[in-house]
């Protein structure tokens, strides 16, 4: 049942408008970034790295974490509509099966949205000039920063599934993002899933490593997924 769970979720994907989001929002980013970082090309010099900072200033602080809640958001929205969540209830579909399938599909999205930021950033490069190689580093970045996504993401999803708005969710989302670089410059990253993303993209030094220990890291993505995952299945069980 759970795969059948799992393609319900995959068919609100059809045709749906979050596609718009999902060319869109990377895109201004990437040319926000890449105007600045042209504007700038004198202070900033260290071609690829510098590139990414200013890629990253954008994405990791304020046009991801809104484009996550939006995923969340929509992915609840149906379910929301029309009291559907007693025909969803009512389905011969264990609560957890109902979570993880709107989970994974979640991190489908992410994915996606990863690969299609490398891509960006790639052409980017290649726009203003950039003839070096691209660095090797940016597929960890790439692949951290997806590891700190599904943390935000199990945190958004819980929210969706709380609250009924659609729009309001991604405005804590946006806001959160906004307060990871509070919580960041204080260096308590690892205990803020909005955070995360930033350090695992290594937005401010993709030269140097993590700003913690990948092991640390990790048990941070994960334990925020853990913690919010049992919070949204116990909302699916009390609803």
């Amino acid at each position: 049942m759970f795969l059948n769970a799992l393609k319900a979720e995959q068919i609100k994907l059809h045709k749906c408008p979050i596609w718009i989001a999902f060319f869109i929002i990377p895109c201004i980013s990437a040319i926000l970034g890449t105007v600045n970082y042209v504007g700038n090309i004198d202070v900033l010099g260290n071609e690829w790295y510098s590139l990414w900072t200013q890629h990253t200033l954008f994405f990791c602080y304020f046009c991801f974490p809104a484009l996550i809640g939006m995923y969340c958001s929509y992915i609840c929205r149906l379910e929301h509509m029309n009291n559907n969540w007693n025909s969803v209830l009512t389905a011969p579909v264990s609560f957890s099966s109902i979570y993880f399938s709107k989970f994974i599909t979640i991190m489908k999205m992410l994915f996606l949205t990863q690969v299609f930021v490398g891509v960006l950033f790639y052409i980017s490069g290649k726009i203003v000039g950039l003839t070096s190689p691209v660095p090797s580093g940016m597929f960890s970045w790439l692949f951290f920063g997806f590891c700190a996504s599904c943390a935000i993401a199990a945190a958004q999803l819980a929210l969706s599934l709380i609250i009924r708005s659609f729009a309001v969710p991604i405005g804590i989302s946006l806001l959160g993002g906004i307060m990871g670089i509070a919580v960041r410059s204080k260096g308590l990253g690892l205990y803020y899933p909005y955070s995360l993303f930033p350090i695992g993209m290594c937005s401010n030094n993709p030269e140097g490593n993590l700003e913690f220990s990948v092991i640390s890291f990790m048990i941070s993505c994960i334990l925020f997924v853990i913690i919010f995952s049992g919070i949204s299945i116990l909302k699916i069980k009390k609803r």
